[in-house]
C-alpha cells in the first residue's frame, strides 16, 4: 500500500472543484433531481451526512479516533462520508453561486486578523463573548437579523 493510500488519498486531489461541481450537476440533471436540489434540501442533506461522519467517531476515545484510518473498514466509511459531505456542500455552492474556495480563503483571512498569533484575552475560539451592541452573550437569543449579522462576521 502506498503512503497516499494509507493516508486516504489516491493522488486525485489535484481535481478541479469546478469540474467536480459540473459532474455532480450532470449526475443530478440526468436523474431529474434538480427540483429537489434547493438550498434548504441540500443543507438538510449536508447536515445528515455530517452527522453520519460524527457517528463513526461517536464512541471512540481520542486515541482511537486519531488512528481511525488504520482500520480499513473505518477508513472506507470515513472516506465515503467525507465524499457525501463534500458532494452536498459543492452542490449547495453551485445552486447559490458561492465559490467555495474563495469563501474559504476570505474566512481564513478574517480569522487571521481576528485571532492573531500570540494574542491573549477574549478572542479565543470557543469562548462566548458579549456583542458590542447589546452586551449580551452571543449565545443568547436575539432577533433574527442580529443573529445573522453575528454569524456572517464569524
Amino acid at each position: 500500500m502506498t503512503e497516499k493510500e494509507q493516508n486516504g488519498t489516491s493522488g486525485k486531489s489535484d481535481l478541479d472543484v469546478r469540474e467536480l461541481q459540473r459532474r455532480l450537476a450532470a449526475f443530478a440533471a440526468a436523474r431529474d433531481w434538480g427540483p429537489y436540489h434547493t438550498p434548504k434540501n441540500l443543507t438538510s442533506a449536508l447536515s445528515v451526512e455530517a452527522a453520519e461522519l460524527v457517528e463513526i467517531f461517536q464512541w471512540l476515545t481520542p486515541e482511537q479516533s486519531a488512528h481511525v484510518m488504520d482500520d480499513p473498514d473505518f477508513a472506507h466509511r470515513v472516506r465515503d462520508e467525507v465524499a457525501d459531505v463534500l458532494a452536498y456542500l459543492l452542490q449547495f455552492c453551485e445552486v447559490l453561486g458561492v465559490d467555495a474556495l474563495e469563501a474559504l480563503a476570505d474566512k481564513i483571512d478574517r480569522n487571521e486578523r481576528r485571532y492573531p498569533v500570540g494574542a491573549k484575552g477574549p478572542a479565543v475560539p470557543g469562548r462566548i463573548k458579549s456583542t458590542p451592541e447589546t452586551g449580551r452573550s452571543s449565545a443568547s437569543g436575539t432577533d433574527r437579523s442580529s443573529a445573522l449579522d453575528r454569524h456572517s462576521a464569524e
